[in-house]
């Protein structure tokens, strides 16, 4: 709920206040008399208009809480490192819900390396096994393993998942990920 905004004087011609003896009509017409002052007495004066705002805090409350949209932090290591040996490592947030193949595609991220190319890949059909990623961490973000997964993925280690085919949490979800790309080919261990 949002403060409004009232003005409290309007730009404009205004005449100073009338008594009864500025009235220059006769007795008879006096119902059709305007109340105006004599024309030597009229004054142009303008009024300065100044913004109010109610419904505001006051200084001394607090200011409401503002709520955060739900969403996932990811951080997408690399599997190569950087010169100084440091991985190289890329951070983006999202909305729970998608797949992670989405994820990674509309945050610019590597997600095929070699296989990038138009006919290389299935385009997230599950069937090619090329969007391979291993969850360091928060693997119970991600929706259950699918049986294309676990056909593909049967000799593989429990941390690797297709991107195409695990769901991160849903639309309400919130946490944080840390996705390896494409471990078939990444230089470093993880310590675990």
């Amino acid at each position: 709920m949002g403060a409004t905004m009232h003005l409290t004087g309007v730009l404009g011609v205004s005449s100073p206040p009338l008594a009864p003896s500025h009235c220059s009509c006769s007795g008879a017409k006096k119902q059709s008399c305007s109340l105006r002052p004599p024309r030597q007495q009229q004054r142009r004066r303008l009024r300065v208009a100044r913004a109010v705002e109610v419904g505001a805090p006051s200084a001394g409350a607090p200011e409401p809480e503002q709520v955060e949209e739900p969403s996932i932090d990811f951080a997408f290591v690399s599997p190569r490192l950087l010169p100084d040996g440091t991985p190289d490592v890329h951070y983006r947030t999202a909305r729970g819900g998608q797949k992670l193949r989405d994820i990674m595609l509309d945050g610019y991220i590597d997600l095929y390396g070699p296989y990038d190319k138009v006919l290389l890949n299935c385009a997230g059909g599950g069937v090619c096994g090329t969007c391979l990623v291993e969850v360091v961490e928060g693997k119970e973000m991600l929706s259950p393993k699918t049986e294309v997964e676990k056909e593909l993925l049967k000799r593989k280690p429990k941390t690797w998942r297709l991107a195409c085919q695990a769901t991160v949490g849903n639309a309400d979800s919130t946490g944080q990920m840390i996705i390896q790309q494409l471990p078939e080919w990444k230089v470093h261990e993880w310590d675990k």
